[in-house]
């Protein structure tokens, strides 16, 4: 059984048992935008003791407020009880909510094109706020007052954004406009609810435009300052003939692939998210350099991704391609073992895609980026070379003492194996006799990229 036969079976259940019940809110839009909903959401005049009673698995995720998830079928459905709020002290919740009908619950919701109700058993739309007409005319608008709706619930302002971005509508004007009037709240909401209006915010293929509409509302400068400062960075048009920080940063997010990495945007707002503050111009040649970026960008990227509460993996892996994005220009120069290295990074995929990005939205050479994805498929041919030859026990064995001398040893020969002077554990182990018979020491570490 599908999803959408499933929800239906849901409502049939709940009218049978004497109760108004209706799709409601994103599925009602996706289905009349002739998209496929990926959740549906029920409201009925069920409290829910009643919808509890029809059905026998159920979670009570916010019973207080009339939410109740029904398991059928082996899907989620959300159904919730018509109600009205009233009094909305801190921006978020309300502090008084009240079971109400329909009509009442289509209107305490957020914007137009998400207040429609349709039930599926009699196919029947109701529109009681102006979705039909918002939802022909691409235009997103809220319910009633915006200063009112925003006052509410301060992440509408962003979800506002995020929905005309997503569905390629216009914000309503009188909503843009409440938006940038009121955009110093949204200060006052929870990192994680900010960040997944920005993870759904810059997902492809709509990402430039979310940058754009971010900018527009004022909501850039109060959530992501420092993205805000590269509109006016300007860069020097020998390698950036786009023009600024920020023109590069939209081009880069324009040319994203739809099944890109959820770091992948990350990594593209803040890869040179430094440059302002790092800003040098040469005076006799009126050069514009940004020397260190990489390095401060990487702190600032770490700053930024924790206060938005990101997960510690993803923090890592986008601080660390904005750390390494500039190692790529020298990727045909280095010693095939330090290059090695690079590739075998378990970050290697998203900054390989960060770097192509990063020469599309500038000056459009992928001379490197060719270069190394054949160093990637011949590395790739050459599975016997992504093990190591030896371990530490191979050298204890030998009667060497464990510490930093053991690890060094081990480095020198994961480094001649890389660059394929040892091929084999025996002509490994050769080698560390030869070196210890003629007294030689390690070298110290060997070139290894920044990880």
């Amino acid at each position: 059984m599908t999803l959408r036969q499933t929800a239906e079976k849901v409502v049939r259940r709940l009218q049978e048992a004497g109760y108004s019940t209706f799709w409601v809110g994103g599925c009602v839009r996706d289905l009349l935008l002739g998209r496929d909903p990926a959740d549906y959401d029920i409201a009925t005049a069920a409290k829910p003791e009643q919808v509890e009673a029809l059905f026998p698995q159920t979670i009570p995720v916010g019973r207080q407020f009339g939410v109740v998830v029904v398991l059928e079928d082996n899907y989620q459905i959300q159904v919730a009880t018509f109600r009205a709020e009233s009094d909305y002290e801190d921006g978020r919740h309300p502090k008084f909510v009240a079971f109400a009908n329909a009509k009442a619950d289509a209107e305490r919701r957020d914007f137009t094109v998400n207040g429609l109700f349709f039930d599926p058993v009699r196919q029947e739309l109701h529109d009681w706020v102006g979705g039909q007409q918002d939802l022909a005319a691409g235009v997103v608008r809220t319910i009633g007052s915006p200063a009112e709706r925003f006052a509410e619930d301060h992440l509408r302002m962003l979800r506002a954004v995020r929905f005309a971005t997503q569905l390629d509508f216009a914000l309503a004007p009188v909503t843009m406009n409440s938006v940038k009037a009121l955009a110093p709240r949204i200060r006052g909401i929870s990192a994680e609810r900010i960040r997944e209006e920005l993870m759904k915010l810059f997902k492809p293929p709509h990402a430039r435009r979310g940058l754009e509409l971010f900018r527009e509302s004022g909501l850039m400068a109060e959530i992501l300052p420092g993205l805000a400062a590269t509109l006016e960075c300007h860069q020097s048009p020998d390698y950036h003939p786009e023009g600024s920080v920020y023109n590069h940063i939209g081009l880069m997010l324009e040319h994203m692939k739809e099944d890109a990495s959820p770091s992948l945007p990350w990594a593209v707002l803040l890869h040179d998210i430094a440059k302002p503050v790092t800003a040098s111009c040469d005076p006799e040649t009126g050069s514009i350099h940004f020397y260190g970026h990489e390095r401060v960008g990487a702190e600032m990227a770490e700053q930024i991704l924790e206060r938005l509460k990101f997960p510690r993996k993803d923090i890592e892996e986008i601080s660390l391609a904005v750390r390494c994005h500039m190692q790529f220009k020298d990727a045909p120069q280095m010693r095939k073992a330090t290059l090695r290295r690079l590739l075998m990074r378990p970050t290697f995929p998203l900054e390989l895609e960060l770097h192509r990005l990063d020469c599309v939205g500038s000056h459009g050479r992928l001379d490197i980026y060719d270069f190394l994805v054949a160093q990637q498929q011949e590395l790739a041919s050459k599975p016997e070379i992504l093990p190591p030859l030896l371990k530490g026990g191979d050298l204890l064995a030998l009667g060497m003492k464990p510490g930093p001398a053991l690890g060094q040893w081990l480095e020198q020969i994961r480094d001649k194996q890389l660059q394929e002077e040892l091929r084999t554990p025996e002509q490994a182990l050769a080698w560390v006799k030869q070196q210890i018979a003629a007294g030689s020491l390690p070298a110290g570490d060997p070139e290894i990229p920044s990880q």
